[in-house]
């Protein structure tokens, strides 16, 4: 696979991260994700009206290797990172 003709050593697109979502493989463009990002990673359908997600990671950058990631925070990715996404009604 390339962007533009153009990819890495390993065959992987430049400036792509291999992430693990709820146990599901998935592919991100952007190393800085919001929470909104990887809500919709786990529930495409993702209505944040209706519903609370919570997110906790593992695997991440530097001092940030593990933590939670609430309403309009972000976080840095790299490969592996690992996050755990619920859903519940908001009440």
């Amino acid at each position: 696979m390339s962007i533009d003709g153009v990819e890495d050593k390993k065959g992987k697109p430049p400036n792509s991260y291999d992430l693990i979502v709820n146990g599901r493989p998935r592919t991100v463009y952007e190393k800085k994700q919001t929470y909104r990002d990887i809500a919709k990673l786990a529930y495409p359908d993702a209505d944040f009206e209706k519903f609370q997600y919570t997110i906790t990671y593992f695997k991440g950058e530097h001092d940030h290797t593990e933590g939670d990631l609430v309403e309009g925070e972000s976080v840095n990715v790299k490969d592996g990172m690992v996050f755990n996404v619920r859903r519940s009604d908001k009440s």
